[in-house]
């Protein structure tokens, strides 16, 4: 029986499988070459999904890094708002000081006494304090800043601290306006 003569469909699909085998590797070859672009494209999909990632994530840290020096620059303009909002009492005290003149002087001396005390606890509330420099004291370029050299009245003050013309003042244990002295030579 002549197999080309043959209509079923399933006799011919039994006939092509027992055909050459070349038959067969020439339709594997054609089909490579089409997988081929398929992976060139999935591998181009991956590139373009990592470029975007990556741009995603870089905007992400631009905008991060711009809103940090924003919040850092809002920072520094504003953190004497605390301590400002903390002295307007003492500004009112002052004013209402001002707005009562009075005659008496120990009466005028009392009030700025109190002013003075709550400024003082205001500030030492806020971690400030002053330094303790006495006539006497040898004189220390971490702790005091010279301002002028004089001769010693008695040689045992002779580079020690003569005077103090204003005193020093310490932040958090961190010096914040050194003390102002006369030494002696």
């Amino acid at each position: 029986m002549n197999t080309e003569d043959v209509n079923d469909p399933e006799v011919k699909d039994v006939q092509d499988d027992t055909q050459a085998p070349e038959s067969s590797a020439e339709q594997a070859s054609e089909a490579v070459p089409e997988a081929a672009p398929e992976a060139t494209d999935a591998g181009q999909d991956e590139v373009t999904d990592w470029h975007d990632k990556y741009l995603r994530l870089y905007a992400e840290f631009d905008n991060f890094r711009k809103r940090t020096m924003r919040e850092r620059g809002d920072l520094i303009r504003n953190a004497s708002m605390d301590v400002l909002e903390k002295l307007l009492p003492v500004l009112d005290d002052f004013d209402r000081a001002a707005g009562n003149p009075s005659d008496d002087a120990t009466v005028t001396r009392e009030g700025q006494a109190l002013i003075h005390t709550k400024l003082r606890q205001l500030l030492e509330a806020q971690g400030l304090s002053k330094m303790e420099v006495n006539q006497g004291d040898a004189f220390d370029v971490d702790l005091h800043e010279a301002i002028t050299n004089i001769p010693a009245p008695t040689p045992d003050l002779a580079g020690k601290v003569v005077d103090v013309v204003e005193p020093g003042y310490k932040l958090n244990d961190k010096i914040m306006r050194y003390a102002k002295v006369v030494v002696g030579q």
